[in-house]
């Protein structure tokens, strides 16, 4: 493996032409997301009406064309001019033969996107009288159905542009046979990332940010690598943990689940949560999983603050 990432073999092939529908707040990265797709070969469209995805998926040749999969972005926009269910339309796709469909939702907290409504002086599409902060409320409530049947949720709230953009290309990757699995450590006083499908608490271990010669390193500095993987209780944790990730990973990869992230956290996330991320890292790099071929991609949310 290179690079970041671990390798085995018999990963999955498709189960049939791949279509993706992105949904989610406004503001929040569905262009970026659609363009990744884009680069990567897909044919891309932006703010179809939701009654109009039959349509798409009929026009369709009945063979492969070369294109790897077809993307759509439906959202508020489409109901806003043409009054439709936009669930409805994204659950049609679900129950669709022939097709391997998926719905990822992005997502931003309240604060980052009133914050980029402000930075780009775009209205938003629901906004009425100017309140952003109310139309961002509206919005998540009235999409809260569909964030519950998605597939992937994408949280960008933490990231720069960049960082978003590499997200979004790990995930585009996902869908090219692999299973993408990312490791995140946090801070519990930051809140906890919404985009996990599993979450880990490390708080029971001993805080080096009570020792002063510690406090001002992070997980990434031997001294605290030292103290924190030294203890007998991490040491019993990241057995089971190593245990679980080999049972989960081959299972999920043979469901067709395209992308996992874990979420450990601790409570400021420069400590515990960075060393034992690293040192699960490590052993997926160095072992792998029996099975599938996966991505790993690991990230450090509240490091720099």
């Amino acid at each position: 493996m290179s690079d970041g990432n671990t390798s085995a073999n018999g990963a999955p092939g498709p189960k049939g032409r791949r279509l993706i529908m992105v949904t989610g707040l406004s503001g929040a990265g569905k262009t970026g997301l659609l363009r990744a797709f884009e680069d990567a070969g897909y044919y891309c469209i932006d703010n179809l009406p939701p009654k109009m995805i039959p349509n798409v998926l009929a026009l369709a040749p009945p063979e492969w064309n070369g294109s790897a999969g077809v993307v759509v972005v439906a959202d508020i926009r489409g109901r806003r001019y043409f009054g439709e269910e936009l669930q409805s339309g994204l659950e049609f796709v679900k129950g669709e033969s022939g097709w391997e469909p998926q719905i990822v939702f992005v997502e931003a907290d309240d604060r980052t996107l009133v914050s980029r409504y402000k930075e780009s002086r775009r209205p938003h599409p629901a906004a009425q009288n100017g309140d952003v902060l109310a139309a961002i409320g509206t919005e998540r409530r009235d999409l809260a159905g569909l964030r519950e049947i998605a597939d992937v949720v994408v949280d960008t709230s933490s990231l720069t542009a960049s960082e978003a953009k590499k997200r979004f290309a790990r995930l585009v990757e996902s869908h090219e046979g692999r299973l993408s699995v990312s490791i995140t450590s946090f801070g519990f006083k930051h809140g906890a990332p919404m985009d996990v499908d599993m979450l880990l608490d490390v708080r029971f271990l001993p805080n080096p940010h009570y020792d002063p010669k510690l406090r001002p390193l992070t997980g990434h500095d031997e001294p605290v690598r030292d103290a924190v993987l030294g203890q007998g209780d991490t040491k019993t944790f990241l057995a089971h943990l190593r245990g679980l990730l080999g049972f989960l990973i081959p299972r999920y990869a043979a469901e067709g689940k395209t992308y996992f992230t874990l979420g450990i956290g601790c409570t400021g996330g420069r400590h515990r949560s960075v060393a034992i991320v690293e040192e699960m890292a490590r052993h997926l790099r160095e072992v792998g999983v029996d099975g599938p071929e996966i991505d790993l991609f690991v990230r450090h949310r509240d490091l720099g603050r």
